[in-house]
């Protein structure tokens, strides 16, 4: 993926982190510079995680340990940005309307940049 590919990647992300902010009442973003740097801390996150226990424990992977690990690095994250207060039960609300979010709008991450071409080659 290109840096352009990237930055609007992060672009989408962050205003998706706006709207469930809007949506979610114990999860606070304070505007588009902390949602933006919200959405690559958590990007950083899932790369260092993926890196260690695979792709399944990813907040990118699907099912229950996933959607933990997503409340857990939304729940951190606001230590390192400045601008976004949750509670936990706000960032594992915000997990879940960040998973119905991504249904129907998919982001592609990093980590699926090679498999895009699956099935194209049969």
């Amino acid at each position: 993926m290109h840096l352009l590919g990237h930055l609007v990647r992060f672009i989408v992300s962050a205003l998706v982190l706006m709207v469930v902010s809007w949506i979610v009442p114990a999860f606070e973003v304070g505007g588009f510079w902390s949602a933006f740097f919200l959405a690559l801390v958590i990007a950083i996150a899932a790369w260092v995680i993926e890196g260690i226990f695979g792709k399944r424990i990813t907040p990118f992977g699907r099912g229950i340990v996933g959607f933990i690990t997503s409340a857990v690095i939304i729940w951190l994250a606001q230590f390192i940005v400045s601008g976004v207060k949750t509670s936990f039960i706000g960032a594992i609300l915000a997990a879940l309307v960040i998973g119905i979010i991504d249904l129907f709008i998919p982001v592609k991450t990093p980590f699926e940049q090679g498999t895009s071409g699956r099935g194209k080659n049969r």
